[in-house]
């Protein structure tokens, strides 16, 4: 009886070591492989913010924020009954001299802001008549001057009104004094080519290229510019006569005292004098 007590306190002191044994075992921890496999660890996790919020709105583009579109100068809108003269006539050649300084002013006059010739319709109508029949002769028309603003005119009367300023006196009136420029016509307040129907012009040969020999420049003020004047030869009066006669026939007249002037007969709007500007 006494060796049956020894064995169950020997077995009970055993039991209770080995009990004491596994309540002492660290915790096991997870290993890269366990990770990597998708096992999770009992630890709590702190969760990392998202970047942007589910429910903040998208932010879309807004119309206003875009840039500006800058117009197009090609675009511009002519004033109704006008029109672009190489438009109507392709083959129409420019020297816009008031869009440079090669002029008896010297300087790009008030109101020309491109190197552009605008006519009225009919009169651009009627310059293609005389332009189909010049060409049928051989010769280009070109243009020095068609509408003009009546800004510009105020900035030629401005000019003649400074004496002091004569810089291109040599080239364009070399045998005036400025100051009877008002007393001959040369300058004046208002001008025919305001009211649209006006055009300066000369001629090219089409086999060379070359302007005919008016006998004077544009813009000349001297009486050699006159029509019908003894100052110049045969031949530069025949080449006139070339310009004179087909504009004439295609319902233009002549002014006088400027061989390159000419003026529509039954101009559209004889008493206005428009001021928009030629761009």
């Amino acid at each position: 009886m006494m060796r049956r007590e020894k064995l169950c306190l020997v077995i009970l002191a055993i039991l209770l070591l080995f009990t004491s044994c596994v309540s002492n075992k660290e915790p096991e921890t997870l290993s890269g492989s366990d990770i990597a496999s998708g096992a999770t660890s009992t630890a709590e996790t702190t969760p990392t913010p998202a970047t942007a919020s589910p429910s903040e709105p998208v932010s879309e583009p807004s119309p206003d924020t875009e840039p500006a579109v800058e117009p197009d100068s090609e675009q511009y809108s002519l004033p109704d009954g006008f029109v672009y003269i190489t438009d109507v006539i392709p083959t129409a050649l420019l020297e816009i001299r008031y869009f440079s300084e090669d002029n008896f002013v010297g300087a790009v006059i008030d109101g020309y802001e491109a190197p552009k010739a605008i006519l009225t319709r009919e009169a651009a109508q009627a310059l293609k008549t005389a332009a189909d029949k010049l060409y049928g002769q051989g010769y280009y028309i070109k243009i020095f001057d068609a509408y003009r603003p009546q800004r510009a005119v105020n900035h030629f009367v401005r000019w003649a009104e400074d004496l002091d300023d004569t810089k291109m006196k040599e080239k364009y009136y070399p045998d005036l004094d400025k100051s009877v420029l008002f007393k001959l016509g040369y300058i004046a307040e208002r001008s025919g080519h305001s009211r649209g129907s006006t055009v300066d012009l000369t001629l090219i040969d089409i086999s060379t290229g070359e302007e005919l020999d008016m006998g004077s420049g544009f813009d000349f003020f001297g009486e050699i510019s006159n029509h019908g004047t003894s100052l110049i030869t045969p031949e530069q009066e025949k080449n006139r006569n070339i310009l004179r006669d087909a504009m004439v026939d295609a319902g233009f007249e002549v002014y006088p005292e400027e061989w390159w002037h000419y003026k529509l007969k039954d101009e559209p709007y004889p008493d206005t004098y428009f001021d928009f500007p030629v761009r």
